[in-house]
């Protein structure tokens, strides 16, 4: 995979096709659906997803409303959302 395929703050995310973003009310637990697969996600990668796929901006608008809401700093934020959302690009789970 070359460096120019991955996700940066500039990039508008979305889930990838046939993904889908559940809510397990029996296990208390969200999670993305897909065919043949199943990904459990912590509070922060909800928040993430939440932030990053749901908004009209670009990923770093997202960063900003993370730092913010969160109340921390900005770079440490973009360095965990950005992993993140890379490595669920890398399993399918996202597209840009």
């Amino acid at each position: 995979m070359s460096a120019a395929a991955l996700i940066d703050e500039a990039a508008r995310v979305r889930l990838a096709a046939g993904v889908m973003l559940r809510h397990d009310r029996r296990r208390g637990q969200w999670m993305l659906m897909a065919p043949e697969r199943l990904l459990v996600l912590d509070d922060m990668a909800l928040a993430v997803l939440r932030a990053c796929t749901g908004a009209e901006d670009d990923v770093g608008g997202a960063i900003d409303r993370l730092a913010a809401e969160y109340d921390a700093p900005r770079g440490e934020i973009a360095a965990d959302v950005l992993d993140l959302l890379n490595d669920l690009r890398n399993k399918g789970y996202v597209a840009a």
